[in-house]
This record gives C-alpha cells, structure tokens and sequence, in this order.
C-alpha cells in the first residue's frame, strides 16, 4: 500500500512538472502556479544563496546563477513545446537576451577603457601623488572620500574604490582601525557618486538605457548623493587621529598616451550620450564606436614606437642612466585585445545571469505579481525605499531589473528615486554591492562585515537624508510622469 501511495506521489509530481497548466487569460501558458514555477523560484533563490556565501566557499558568482538561468529557462521552453507554442518562449529569451547584450557592450568598452588607463598608469600616478603629499589621516580620510565620490560617476564605483583603497593601504600600513573606517567611507562614497551617473553604476546604466530617464535628468541626484555621502563621512570623521602617518616615497611615470587615452574616453562618453539623445539610438552604438577610436589611437602606439624609444634611449644614454635604458629594454607594444581580455568577465557573466534569471522568472508571471503587490497595494515611495533596503542583501542589479521588467507607471521623481535608492542602498552592509565586496578581499582583515556592520545606523542617517533631500529639492519631478 505505501509503495503503491509512493508510486501515485510521484506519478502526479510527474504530472505537474511535465503537463503544460492551463493558459492563462493572455494566451500564454500560466506556469506561475505550477510545480515549474515554484521550481524556478527555488533554483534562483539557491543560486543567489551560493552568490552570497561566495567569500566563504570561494565559488565565483557567475557560476551558480549561470546555471539557474539555463535550467529556468529550459524548464520555461519545456511547457511552452508542449503547449505549442514555442515561438512565445523563444521570443521572450531573444528580447531578454537584446537588453543584456546592449549593456554588456556598453559596459565591456567601459572596462576596457579603463583597463588601458590602468596599463598606462594613470591611476598609479595619482595614487603617488596623494601619498607624497603627507596628508594627516583626518585629510586622507576626506580626500579619499571625496574623490572616490567624483571620480565613481565616470570610472564606475567599483574600480574607483580599489584606487582609493589602495591608497590607504599604502599610507597607512597596519592601522586597521583607520583602514576600516576610510573603507566604509569609501564605499559608501562610491555608491553615492554613482548613483546620480548613468556611467557610475550598472544599475543607473540600466535606467537610462531603458528610457525611463534621460542623460541630464540624472544630475537632479547629485545633491541626494552628495548628503548620502556627507552624513556618515562627517560622523565617522570625529573617530579619525588627526595625526601624520610616515612619509611614503613613490614615483611614478606615466606611461605613453596616458592622457590622450583618456580624452578618448570622455570622447566616448560624448558620442554614447549623443547618439541617445540626439539621434534617439541605443547608447552602446556611440560605446562601439569609442572602441574604435581606442584601436586607432592603440595602432597609433604600436607603429610610432620604435621611433619613441630610440629617442628616449638616445636621452638616457647621454645621461648615463643605465636603469633607464633597462627599463626601456623592456617595453610591450599597447594591444587594446589583451585591455579587453583584464574586463572583469565573472562581472559581466553574472550579469548575464541575472539578467536571464529575472527574465525567465518575469515571463512566468512573478514579477507582475511583486509589482501589483508593491506598486498597487503600496505606493511607488514606499516599495522604491523598501527595495533599497533589499538591495543592501540581494544585489542591487537584480532588484533594478525587475523593476524595469515590472514597468510600474511611476513619475520621473519616482524613478529618480529607485535610482537613488537602489544605488545608495547597498553601502548598508559590505555585501551590499560590488565595491564593499571587493575591498572586503583587497583590505583582507582590516576591512571586515562586522567592521562596516558597526556604522550601518549612521550610514542608514545618511540613506533617510537622502531620500528626504531628494523629495525636497525635486518635488516638481513627482508631477511628471515616464514615458517609459
């Protein structure tokens, strides 16, 4: 009798896994409340758990949410087959896929760029500047902070809080206590500055990208930021020893085209804003061209270099410098493939598997749900400050695309506000976004979950004054609503 009970439960999971439900008033096959569905809720949930145990088990986040997206997505194309209807399934992967490629471009040109102006040493440089300057801890601590907030809307905030972090580490060796504040206000600078930049940050990018605000609107963030960043940085200031560290001597030389890279770059950036505002096309179509420039301008370096090396040579021959002609011995052509080969590929194919996750799980019907849920049940400021907040815990890049999946009619000061607060939102706890994940590994022991937990009431002062700031000094945007 149980064997045969045994037989029947599995017999009618089976059912539910491998009988299409029936269609849903849309046409479409309702697999929101089949055994798929809840299965595909599962496998996502189980993925990102390992995406946030990835410090511990040491298993890089691209790999588990990979997966979940392949599995949801076949499960997906299972039920659709035997419905017979597989045209709706595969058109819902190929405009899932369309948004993620544009992004990906636009965000591997990005990388790319600034993996060359790293290569040339333009960041070194303005790291050995800082050092030699002999600041006061309480002067570094501020200074950092306030380049990492005007440096992160265009080098993005990840790669800017690994150069400001870098620089602490240097001066001040072995102070953990400083090491952990400066990087708590680091963090937290970086996300600020990145929120109130298409460029700063993925999830702004995917907001612009998506039409729902233009490039100028963003600016309307900066003040919001800028006192997101200034409320904890001015109570965690008081905690820092206003004392010297030892002198640290660096020099640094810049490598050639250093600067003219980086007018590129902003020539990029030019183009990219211009071709969407202009011309009405895809940002990514300006990225792509940008890319170009930078292969001119890298063959341009390829062909004159033997006659930039003679020359130096020359120089440092007649100085007797024999380091000089040493290192000049040693000198490797710029190739813009290999700056393209350093992108941070586990970023970007996690990316890629969220983005096919949220997808496959808003073409099931969830995400309709959640919205009716958030944006019906509740009101627009109150589901955006909420999600925030969840974007302190589950990445801020999964959060911003559902909302975009979900399309709720909000006003331009509501999307504003998402913006803001999805951006801001992850410099709550260090797991919270890209830049306190990484230099939780860069600072190793200094920089800690615990040490940033301790200032998460007074970095969540500055998360509520923004929010405040921004209903004030945009309230006007309240009344204007998307187009989408």
């Amino acid at each position: 009798m149980i064997k045969q009970q045994k037989s029947l439960f599995w017999l009618a999971l089976l059912i539910c896994f491998f009988v299409p439900p029936v269609f849903a008033a849309t046409g479409g096959v309702d697999l929101a409340h089949s055994f798929t569905g809840y299965a595909a809720i599962a496998i996502f949930v189980l993925a990102y758990a390992l995406v946030m145990v990835e410090e511990k088990i040491h298993l890089r986040k691209s790999k588990p949410v990979l997966v979940a997206a392949g599995i949801i997505w076949v499960l997906i194309g299972w039920q659709y087959v035997q419905a017979g209807m597989p045209a709706q399934s595969e058109a819902a992967f190929r405009h899932t896929l369309l948004e993620f490629s544009e992004l990906m471009l636009f965000l591997l040109v990005a990388m790319t760029y600034i993996n060359a102006l790293e290569e040339r040493r333009l960041f070194d440089a303005l790291r050995s500047w800082m050092v030699r300057k002999g600041f006061t801890y309480r002067q570094l601590f501020w200074l950092t902070g306030c380049l990492a907030f005007f440096i992160s809307p265009v080098a993005d905030n990840l790669t800017t809080a690994l150069l400001m972090c870098a620089v602490v580490m240097k001066v001040a060796e072995g102070d953990k206590k400083f090491i952990n504040l400066c990087c708590i206000n680091i963090v937290v600078a970086a996300n600020a500055g990145g929120a109130f930049s298409p460029f700063g940050d993925i999830t702004s990018l995917m907001v612009w990208q998506a039409g729902f605000l233009h490039f100028a609107e963003f600016f309307a963030l900066f003040i919001p930021s800028l006192v997101n960043f200034l409320v904890p940085a001015l109570v965690m200031s008081w905690f820092v020893e206003n004392r010297k560290p030892s002198a640290v001597l660096e020099d640094v030389e810049l490598k050639r085209g250093a600067l003219r890279i980086l007018v590129l770059f902003l020539l990029t950036i030019a183009t990219a804003v211009t071709c969407h505002a202009v011309l009405h096309l895809p940002p990514v179509l300006g990225m792509m061209t940008g890319l170009g420039y930078l292969q001119f301008f890298g063959y341009f370096l390829r062909v004159s270099l033997p006659g930039s090396l003679a020359r130096k040579k020359a120089l440092a021959e007649r100085a007797g410098d024999e380091e000089r002609i040493r290192s000049l011995g040693q000198v490797v052509p710029f190739d813009v493939f290999s700056r393209v080969a350093r992108a941070e590929w586990d970023t970007l194919l996690f990316f890629y598997g969220v983005v096919m996750c949220v997808g496959g799980l808003g073409f099931i019907g969830y995400l309709a749900m959640l919205s009716d849920v958030l944006y019906t049940q509740w009101d627009a400021t109150s589901a955006n400050v909420v999600l925030g907040l969840i974007s302190a815990v589950v990445d801020n890049i999964p959060v911003m695309f559902a909302v975009l999946t979900m399309q709720p009619e909000m006003s331009h000061g509501h999307w504003l506000l998402i913006t803001l607060t999805a951006g801001v939102g992850g410099s709550l706890l260090s797991i919270g976004s890209a830049a306190g994940v990484a230099l939780m590994g860069s600072a190793r022991g200094a920089y800690t979950f615990i040490g940033h937990l301790k200032w998460a009431p007074v970095i969540f002062l500055g998360y509520v004054a923004s929010i405040l700031v921004h209903f004030w000094i945009n309230s006007t945007s309240f009344s204007v609503f998307s187009a989408g």
